[in-house]
C-alpha cells in the first residue's frame, strides 16, 4: 500500500519484489500529481461508485483507474521514466 511518502508491506520479504514496488511508485506519482489528498478522495469515490456499479469488492477495486494504470504498467520498470502526467485518465471507462 502506498501512502505518500511510505510504502507499507505485509512483510519485509516483499521489499525485493520489484514489480510490487514499481506498482506502488506509480501510485506515488498519481498522488503527487493530484497533490496527495485529492488522490485519496477520488480513489475512495471511484471505489464506492464501482462498488455500487459492480456489487463486488474485487471488481470495484480493479476498476479504479489508478489501479488499472498501476497494474497495467507494474511490470514495466522503466514506465515512470516516460509516463505522462495524469496517465490514469486514459484508464477511465475501460472495464478490466
Amino acid at each position: 500500500m502506498a501512502i505518500f511518502p511510505f510504502i507499507i508491506l505485509k512483510n519485509k520479504s516483499l521489499k525485493v519484489d520489484k514489480v510490487l514496488i514499481n506498482h506502488e511508485r506509480i501510485h506515488f506519482r498519481q498522488q503527487l500529481e493530484l497533490l496527495i489528498l485529492p488522490f485519496y478522495f477520488l480513489y475512495l469515490l471511484m471505489y464506492l461508485i464501482n462498488l455500487i456499479r459492480y456489487r463486488n469488492h474485487y471488481l470495484a477495486y480493479f476498476n479504479i483507474p489508478f489501479e488499472k494504470e498501476a497494474y497495467h504498467f507494474d511490470n514495466d520498470l522503466s514506465y515512470l521514466a516516460h509516463r505522462k502526467a495524469f496517465a490514469w485518465i486514459n484508464f477511465t471507462g475501460k472495464k478490466r
